[in-house]
C-alpha cells in the first residue's frame, strides 16, 4: 500500500478496509464510517529533513505498529476506540515535491475532514506539515472570535523563518503556524535545542509563546502546562523527538534530555480533560531496521492522544 495524499470529499473518500487501517479499524460490521469520529490522515511529507531521513515511511510504520496494540485501556477499563470510532484514509494522489504546494494540499484535506464533522489526526512525515494542517483550525477559531492554542511537544523550537534556503522547513514549522495567525498561541513543551536566529521572534512574542524547557523538567508540572493551554480550542502537534533520544533513536534529529512516557501522558491527560482538542498530528518518526519498538511507541502514543482528546471527558 502506497501512502500519499489526496483531496477528495471526505464523505465519499476511499477508506482503508478493516485490517489495514489504524488499530485495524475500518468500514465493516464494527465500524460505521458515518459514525466514526476520527479520520486518520497519512501524510508522508519528506522534503526538508536536515539530518537523518526516513520520515516518509513514518505513516505506514505507525499503521503497521498499531496492529500489534491492545485496544483495551487499563486506565479507562474499556476499549475507547469502539466509542469514538476510527477510519483511515486510503490516499492515492502524490504529495507535491514543493513544500508550499504540499501544505496547500494538506490544508485542503483537513478542511474537508472538518467540513464532514470529523476529527483530523495526521500521521507524518516531517514537522513542516503542521503549518498547513493548522490553517483550517485557525480560520474557524478566528470566525468564532476564539483563540486557538497549539500544544507543541518537541525538542526544537522550530521558530526560524527559514532554514538552509527553504522557507517552509521542518525547522520553521511553528513560525509559520504563528506568524500568519495572530489569533494563535503556542505552548511548547520539552524544548532543549534552539538557535540564535529564533531568539528575536521568541522574545518579541512573549505574550503568545509559553515554553516549558527541557532543562527544567522536574521543576514544572503537568498541571502548569495544562493551565497555560487553557480550556479553549487546542491543536496538538507531537514531534516524536520530544522524547528523550534513549527512547526514540528512530527520528531525524534526536536530542538527549527529553521527556519520558509518563511526562507526556500526564500532560495529555489533563489537557484532554479540560480543553477542547480540535485536531492533532504526530510527526518525525523515521523508522529504522531493528528498532520496531519506536514504531510501536509511536502507534501507542497516537492511540493515547486520541483517547485523552476524545474519550477522557466521558
Amino acid at each position: 500500500m502506497k501512502i500519499v495524499a489526496q483531496t477528495e470529499d471526505p464523505s465519499t473518500l476511499k477508506l482503508l478496509p478493516a485490517g489495514e487501517g489504524f488499530l485495524e479499524h475500518g468500514p465493516d460490521d464494527r465500524t460505521d464510517p458515518a459514525k466514526a469520529q476520527v479520520r486518520i490522515i497519512p501524510f508522508g511529507l519528506e522534503h526538508s529533513v536536515s539530518y537523518g531521513g526516513g520520515t516518509a515511511a513514518g505513516p505506514l510504520a505507525i499503521l503497521s505498529g498499531s496492529h500489534e496494540l491492545e485496544k483495551w485501556d487499563e486506565e479507562f477499563w474499556c476499549e475507547p476506540v469502539t466509542d469514538y470510532g476510527i477510519c483511515t484514509l486510503d490516499t492515492e494522489a502524490p504529495i507535491p515535491h514543493n513544500n508550499r504546494a504540499a501544505l496547500v494540499q494538506l490544508e485542503g484535506i483537513v478542511e474537508e475532514v472538518l467540513e464532514a464533522g470529523k476529527f483530523p489526526f495526521i500521521l507524518g512525515g516531517e514537522h513542516t506539515l503542521t503549518a498547513g494542517a493548522i490553517r483550517p483550525h485557525a480560520r474557524r477559531a478566528a470566525e468564532k472570535g476564539e483563540t486557538l492554542t497549539i500544544l507543541q511537544f518537541d525538542a526544537h523550537g522550530d521558530l526560524r523563518s527559514e532554514f538552509r534556503g527553504e522557507t517552509f522547513s521542518h525547522a520553521a514549522a511553528m513560525y509559520h503556524c504563528l506568524e500568519p495567525n495572530p489569533n494563535t498561541l503556542l505552548v511548547a513543551v520539552g524544548i532543549r535545542s534552539i538557535s540564535k536566529p529564533e531568539i528575536p521572534f521568541l522574545e518579541s512574542n512573549k505574550d503568545r509563546i509559553t515554553t516549558f524547557w527541557g532543562k527544567d523538567i522536574g521543576k514544572w508540572t503537568a498541571e502548569e502546562v495544562a493551565k497555560a493551554v487553557g480550556t479553549g480550542p487546542v491543536y496538538i502537534t507531537f514531534d516524536i523527538d520530544a522524547f528523550d533520544s534513549s527512547m526514540i533513536p528512530a527520528t531525524g534529529t534526536p536530542e538527549p534530555g527529553g521527556l519520558f512516557w509518563h511526562h507526556a501522558m500526564d500532560i495529555l491527560r489533563l489537557v484532554g480533560k479540560h480543553a477542547n482538542v480540535v485536531g492533532a498530528d504526530l510527526v518525525e518518526l523515521a523508522p529504522a531496521p531493528g528498532l520496531h519498538a519506536c514504531e510501536f511507541l509511536a502507534s501507542k502514543l497516537a492511540y493515547k492522544m486520541l483517547t485523552y482528546s476524545l474519550y477522557s471527558k466521558r
